[in-house]
């Protein structure tokens, strides 16, 4: 499934399950975020954001978060001094969903890559699950990827 600019809530709508699709987000918040990140968003969620400010699933549980929460979602785990005790760094992730029970779906915007990883918050395991934003949005609204 490849996604053109314009058309990531067109694409998520024609998927099963509900997609709630918020405001898109401004290029202020776009560029705040960047900037508490320290490094710009993948293009392809930079894109969805422009459409959508977050989608929220069925059960309120945030498919795509917004600008905001990805900045501080991120920083707050980035900055933890405790957490840093517990876990593996979190620098090189960049999370952007979670999963309804703790577990948290990140990107790979530092190495330049689409894949998409789901970070275990009892193991601190992070395991592939999709190739790509578009494939995460379809696998995870198609039950295809299972935690």
């Amino acid at each position: 499934m490849e996604v053109e600019s314009a058309v990531w809530t067109e694409v998520v709508a024609a998927l099963p399950g509900t997609a709630l699709f918020q405001a898109p987000a401004t290029e202020a918040s776009l560029i705040r975020c960047a900037t508490i990140l320290g490094h710009p968003l993948p293009a392809d969620l930079a894109a969805l954001l422009r459409e959508t400010n977050g989608i929220e699933g069925e059960h309120g549980d945030g498919l795509i978060w917004s600008a905001e929460r990805i900045a501080s979602e991120n920083q707050s785990r980035r900055e933890d001094a405790e957490l840093a005790t517990l876990y593996m760094p979190f620098d090189p992730l960049l999370f952007f969903a979670d999963a309804g029970n703790g577990d948290l779906f990140a990107l790979l915007p530092r190495i330049d890559r689409p894949d998409v990883l789901a970070w275990n918050h009892e193991d601190d395991s992070r395991t592939w699950v999709a190739p790509s934003l578009a494939k995460y949005l379809e696998w995870w609204l198609t039950g295809q990827i299972k935690l």
